[in-house]
């Protein structure tokens, strides 16, 4: 369901946009927010849903873990992409959960024409940590359709 009204987006986006994700700005190209929807204080499982602005994509990356680990993304609202390294990528629209395992390479946002949000979950594991890799370039980003 693509989104290009920001308006419009807002109607639909029902966990919120949150703030502007700032602190991770260096991963993304464009704009993305942030809302958190659990307090890891409060639990162990990490729940956050993340707004990206048309066109907005975060770098390639790795979630690491000794055991467990990895992260889920459950797909909200708009329109994104969903790639792992040496595959397809996949389309992303609302009602999308992905599941990604530790140690894969990997990037997600939203498409060039849309607005897209979707919860990301970080999956408990032992010494689990993110690696930011390089970001995904417009040549590879604009041959996506």
């Amino acid at each position: 369901m693509k989104i290009t009204d920001k308006n419009d987006f807002d109607k639909v986006n029902v966990f919120g946009l949150g703030n502007e994700n700032s602190a991770y700005a260096q991963y993304f190209i464009g704009n993305s927010y942030l809302n958190p929807l659990t307090d890891p204080k409060e639990t162990s499982v990490f729940l956050a849903n993340v707004t990206f602005e048309p066109g907005c994509r975060n770098n390639w990356h790795i979630h690491h873990a000794k055991s467990g680990g990895g992260q889920l993304l459950i797909c909200t609202a708009g329109s994104g992409w969903y790639q792992e390294g040496g595959k397809e990528a996949v389309s992303l629209e609302p009602g999308t959960v992905i599941t990604i395992p530790p140690e894969v390479k990997h990037w997600h946002g939203a498409k060039a024409d849309s607005w897209f949000s979707h919860i990301a979950v970080e999956v408990p594991g032992e010494e689990t940590s993110n690696e930011w890799l390089e970001a995904v370039d417009d040549e590879t980003y604009n041959k996506l359709k």
